[in-house]
């Protein structure tokens, strides 16, 4: 059975649809663009957190009653209930994005208060200098996962056990404070990554073959992703890094570890409610599948 989304969006490409079956440069051009739609929608949550802050930097009213960050918590609410609401998250997936919430906010204030960054306008809904918005970024990020799991229908080979992953997103957690004042162990955290996910592929569906990719080689795009969103949260001055007080500039490439840890983070988190599948051995990456 087919996604509500994916139903609807093949009836309205069906014209589309017989018009890339008649040659694979159509073929391939077509399951790129519905890629990137499949993409988009996995990242609702984030997606419509991001336009939000976006817009309200550029418009947001210099002497409206309510501040502009206690707007962007109300607002990331609202998504949240809208996703629940209209069945885009299950409950259990919310509960596992509130632990997102919860350890995203814990970060958030320790970070903060060793001057990592910091958030510049004033607002009420707030836990000392961290404004409470700030853990639904980390929730969007819960939600993408959850979300493109099932969206591609994900699954998975050569997993490493999950106890192994466990013990390696604790480590990471725990470096990213404890590294302000030990050794920072980062370098031997992305050698365990490789180490326990190296051997791993992950297959999804597109359009109606299966394709197949490394599971190092998905987190690390993903994490790209979020540096580039990072980017424009920093430019929609929901956080600012030291150096962006004065005026906006592109956050360094070495965020990109940082995002990557927390994407392994992330997945091991997830695990909790959508523990990977596992891929049939007797499909491979260019196989059709059965419609859905």
């Amino acid at each position: 059975m087919r996604l509500p989304l994916e139903a609807w969006g093949r009836r309205r490409l069906s014209g589309v649809q017989a018009w890339a079956d008649r040659g694979p440069w159509r073929h391939a051009a077509f399951e790129f663009l519905w890629f990137g739609l499949k993409q988009g929608w996995a990242c609702l949550f984030g997606g419509a957190m991001l336009a939000l802050i976006l817009a309200t930097h550029l418009y947001w009213p210099a002497q409206a009653p309510l501040a502009r960050y206690d707007f962007l918590v109300l607002g990331a609410v609202a998504i949240q209930a809208l996703m629940l609401a209209f069945r885009l998250e299950s409950w259990e997936e919310a509960r596992v994005i509130f632990l997102f919430h919860v350890a995203g906010t814990v970060m958030e204030l320790f970070k903060t208060a060793h001057g990592s960054w910091l958030y510049p306008e004033d607002n009420l809904l707030r836990i000392g200098g961290v404004p409470l918005f700030s853990g639904f970024m980390y929730a969007a990020v819960g939600s993408y996962i959850a979300r493109v799991q099932r969206v591609f229908h994900i699954r998975v080979r050569r997993y490493p056990p999950p106890c192994t992953t466990w013990v390696l997103a604790a480590a990471i957690y725990v470096n990213f404070f404890a590294h302000h004042w030990l050794p920072d162990i980062r370098m031997l955290l992305f050698a365990a990554t490789v180490v326990l996910f190296g051997r791993g592929w992950f297959w999804f569906t597109t359009d109606r073959r299966r394709r197949s990719m490394p599971l190092l080689l998905g987190y690390f795009l993903v994490a790209l992703f979020i540096w580039l969103a990072e980017n424009l949260g920093t430019f929609g001055r929901a956080w600012v890094y030291p150096g962006q007080e004065a005026g906006w500039e592109m956050v360094g490439l070495a965020k990109l570890g940082s995002w990557f840890l927390l994407m392994i983070l992330s997945v091991v988190l997830v695990s909790i409610v959508h523990r990977p599948g596992e891929e049939p051995g007797t499909i491979g990456p260019r196989t059709a599948v059965p419609a859905r």
